[in-house]
């Protein structure tokens, strides 16, 4: 079990050492919106489910979910659609490509997205959200996550928002191709919209930390005992944020750490210490796969010193 004691003493002195590390990193910059971000921000925050909390560093600072997105767009796609209707559009298997490779939706029969952690795969669980309408699924998923974080003043950043539909090829690219190999039966358009917003919603270390303490707690408000998610989809998405969730880095992080996590090139981190936290990092300055350079050399010291690995 954490000795909350000692990380209260020992988080922020390897936080400080880790943060050396985002010199050696470049903060995103092919979304204009992200590239102001200072590149040796870093700030973790660990929430337990019988309520400890840790705040250290950087961790007011504000930033958007980005592919962290994908965990809640996931979870609210299997309470909408359910888990036969999730599956039969996306696969359940890790790439081994970039995120936002069209390769294997063109090599691999029949065409489906590998998983929904990666871009293909995400654009089509935007589309098994309920609503009729691009903003009634984007306020549907806002209001999940202002649920999970208990903090109703979770917004998009608009910047943000405008800076990816305005230079989204790629996904656009993606989302087409999708639509051509009938796998997307929504409008593409549409679909991108909910796409791109989920991925502007910003938060802070504190809120997302908390958002994850809810999933360590199998989808259990921790002090109404409300299940706010199925255990089952809990069980689904943690498997993926296993095996898909840091990008082509996912083998090694799980040797390194040891913990489901998913990682947003904003850089964001959020990380789940089985049955006893939610934890996340913000460090902008990203390695070559997209991950936070800093964040991850934070997240190796604690599951090395405190032995957290879950393998």
């Amino acid at each position: 079990m954490l000795d909350w004691q000692l990380l209260t003493q020992v988080i922020p002195k390897w936080l400080e050492v880790s943060r050396k590390e985002a010199s050696y990193g470049k903060v995103a910059t092919y979304i204009p919106g992200l590239a102001a971000a200072p590149q040796h921000t870093l700030g973790m925050s660990v929430i337990g489910i019988t309520g400890e909390e840790i705040h250290a560093g950087d961790c007011g600072f504000m930033f958007t979910l980005q592919s962290i997105s994908k965990v809640f767009s996931l979870l609210l796609a299997l309470i909408d659609a359910g888990e036969n209707r999730v599956f039969e559009k996306v696969g359940m298997e890790p790439t081994g490509d970039d995120f936002n490779s069209i390769l294997k939706l063109e090599l691999v029969d029949p065409g489906k997205p590998f998983n929904p952690f990666i871009n293909a795969g995400a654009i089509m669980m935007a589309s098994l959200i309920g609503g009729n309408t691009p903003e009634e699924k984007s306020n549907r998923l806002l209001r999940f996550t202002r649920r999970l974080a208990g903090d109703e003043s979770l917004t998009w950043n608009e910047s943000v928002y405008e800076s990816e539909r305005k230079t989204a090829h790629r996904n656009r690219s993606l989302a087409y191709f999708l639509k051509d190999n009938g796998v997307l039966l929504d409008d593409v358009e549409d679909t991108l919209e909910v796409y791109f917003r989920q991925c502007a919603i910003e938060v802070n270390a504190k809120q997302l930390a908390r958002m994850g303490m809810i999933l360590v707690n199998d989808g259990k408000h921790p002090t109404t005992g409300e299940q706010l998610i199925p255990r089952r989809y809990i069980q689904i998405t943690k498997t993926f944020m296993v095996t898909c969730g840091m990008y082509n880095g996912s083998g090694e992080f799980a040797i390194q750490v040891g913990l489901p996590a998913k990682s947003g090139v904003s850089g964001g981190i959020l990380a789940l210490i089985p049955g006893q936290a939610g934890l996340s990092v913000i460090g902008p300055s990203l390695e070559t796969k997209g991950n936070s350079i800093a964040g991850l050399h934070l997240l190796k010291t604690l599951s090395h010193n405190l032995q957290l690995s879950m393998f």
